[in-house]
């Protein structure tokens, strides 16, 4: 098994976060200081060289004015398309 930081899945991961990130019309650095974090964290995060805990996954959601709940939703539907095999 791979790891999963290196994984289409986490990919697709990272892609979800920017785009909440963005949807929030938050810069990085923007983020990052909402999330009371180093500047760089979000970076970090978004180009795979940090993974991302559950905590820190529900104060991203809170920072970016999203329900944690419902982005979770949206990821593990989109975890599911990313693994199924091409038909």
């Amino acid at each position: 098994m791979d790891k999963a930081i290196y994984s289409r899945q986490g990919a697709c991961l990272r892609e979800m976060l920017i785009e909440l990130r963005k949807n929030a019309g938050l810069t990085q650095r923007q983020l990052a200081e909402k999330l009371n974090r180093e500047h760089n964290l979000v970076g970090r995060l978004e180009v795979g060289e940090r993974r991302l805990d559950l905590v820190e996954f529900f104060w991203l959601c809170k920072a970016c004015d999203a329900k944690p709940e419902i982005v979770a939703r949206k990821i593990m539907r989109k975890l599911e398309e990313v693994q199924a095999p091409p038909a």
